[in-house]
């Protein structure tokens, strides 16, 4: 018998290293083959739900969820009392619609059992209701001026002439409304306005309206300007930004409409790319909080000398739902404790306390022991799902946005998410599937101009199209130091618009 060959401990410490150098390498593969797995396992997940789900909103609000599970009786009547405010809404808007009353008689005044009778009118009369659409209508009005001349003097008086959106204008400024109302209110495309105009015998070219919506845009141009002044004045800012079309060459390329909102302001800006020198330009020198997501954009002004950062719950919050294809039990103990903080909201919001001291009070003993429990809770799961799956992710953003998010503990006036600025940007998204892009960078800003107006107004419950009527034709004369007195928290509409008249010697 052969003997073994003779292996000394120099060489049995090589193998035993080669060894544990090829198990580690397999850990390592077999880890990142468990990360790739997980990753797309929640992404098929995902492909199914898009694909086979609901075509309705796949994230059910928090707010929603924690509602319908209060069924205390107090929530009981709250739900009540708004139903009944809401059908006293409808019906304070069905009394405002102008009412035509139409008469119906009988046919034959004769008697239809004894046939030799007369009918006669009794003095009452059966009563229903009906509602009807009557299509708008154009009109065309021709401006007569009448003049006088003084029978001493001969001094001669002209009727003053209408007011115009902008001299020789051939259009009145309720047309000019209606066309930016039609488009960034309701993101109706132009193209499909003209053939509307068309129908009711007006035969306006696309490009004709085309040239009203910028030319109101040029003209409200110094009230976006104040808009962002007022942004930019305001102590709390919420942002988001979403990216646009802009038609090109054979195609179209990429560009964004950013939204920033203070309390009575929400104000778009157009930039050609994603650049963080958009919130710089806004927000640059200024000071307070700026609540937005996580997006690196913002930090130029998120800065120890400028705006304090703010996190959104909602961002974190999706990432858990996320993570339930995956991890479910995991997942649905982190969105409980998120739940947790929007119930004292909700608490807050059912006693009436909304931004005062008893709701600060609220945030800094109940929210901020659910903060303690969640940060206790993500570091213990933290190594238990590798970094880049699904759960991974939620843990991680959590984490790398701590400070921003637990921030809503120091001012009871910051919200818990940045809803209120994805909100805003739901009309741009509308636009895009109807509109699908805009022509040139020029059109995006007229666009961002008047979509802050009307958004505003909205804001505000002002109509934006008796507003738009109405201030087309005084901006023109309203000097930089009377320009808030067109904004829509202070817009009023004129007792009257007289003119003197113009006299001639």
């Amino acid at each position: 018998m052969a003997d073994a060959p003779h292996i000394d401990a120099a060489q049995l410490a090589q193998m035993v290293g080669t060894l544990q150098a090829t198990i580690e390498q397999l850990n390592a593969t077999i880890e990142q083959l468990r990360t790739d797995l997980a990753r797309r396992d929640a992404e098929v997940a995902e492909l199914r739900k898009m694909v086979f789900g609901s075509k309705r909103e796949r994230v059910v609000p928090v707010e929603t969820e924690i509602r319908r599970r209060d069924n205390s009786p107090e929530a009981k009547e709250r739900r009540r009392q708004e139903g009944l405010r809401k059908r006293r809404e409808r019906r304070d808007l069905r009394s405002k619609l102008p009412s035509v009353e139409v008469e119906h008689e009988v046919a034959d005044h004769a008697c239809p059992t004894c046939a030799s009778g007369h009918l006669q009118d009794i003095g009452s009369a059966e009563q229903s209701e009906e509602f009807d659409f009557v299509p708008a209508s154009f009109v065309r009005k021709v401006h007569k001026r009448h003049k006088y001349v003084c029978s001493d003097c001969n001094t001669m008086v002209t009727a003053p002439g209408p007011k115009r959106v902008v001299d020789g204008a051939h259009y009145g400024p309720g047309l000019h409304a209606h066309v930016v109302v039609e488009k960034c209110a309701d993101a109706t495309p132009v193209h499909r306005l003209a053939k509307r105009f068309r129908r009711a015998g007006v035969p306006t070219s696309r490009t004709t309206l085309t040239d009203l919506f910028h030319r109101s845009a040029e003209l409200l141009a110094p009230l976006h300007a104040e808009l962002l002044r007022e942004v930019a004045a305001s102590e709390r800012v919420n942002a988001d930004e979403t990216p646009v079309p802009v038609q090109a060459k054979d195609k179209t390329r990429r560009a964004y409409k950013w939204t920033f909102l203070s309390e009575r302001a929400i104000a778009f800006v157009f930039s050609p790319s994603r650049s963080g020198e958009v919130p710089l330009s806004v927000l640059g020198g200024t000071s307070g909080t700026l609540q937005v997501d996580g997006y690196s954009g913002y930090n130029a002004v998120c800065v120890p000398e400028s705006r304090t950062r703010v996190g959104c719950w909602a961002h974190a919050r999706r990432r858990f739902l996320k993570a339930r294809q995956t991890s479910l039990q995991a997942a649905e103990e982190a969105l409980a404790l998120i739940r947790a903080l929007y119930e004292v909201e909700h608490e807050a919001a059912k006693l009436g306390v909304v931004g005062t001291d008893r709701h600060q009070q609220m945030r800094r003993t109940e929210s901020a022991a659910t903060l303690r429990r969640f940060a206790k809770w993500l570091a213990e799961h933290k190594p238990l799902h590798p970094p880049k799956s699904p759960m991974g992710d939620a843990i991680g953003f959590t984490l790398n946005n701590w400070d921003e998010l637990k921030r809503v503990l120091d001012d009871v006036g910051l919200p818990l998410d940045n809803n209120v600025a994805e909100r805003a940007l739901r009309i741009v998204a509308l636009g895009r599937k109807n509109w699908l892009f805009v022509g040139h960078d020029t059109a995006g800003e007229n666009m961002a101009t008047l979509m802050s107006l009307l958004s505003t107004c909205e804001l505000h419950d002002v109509d934006p199209q008796a507003y738009l009527t109405d201030v087309l034709i005084r901006v023109g004369d309203t000097t930089q130091s009377r320009i808030g007195e067109l904004m829509p928290w202070a817009w009023k509409p004129p007792d009257n618009n007289k003119t003197p008249p113009s006299t001639t010697g």
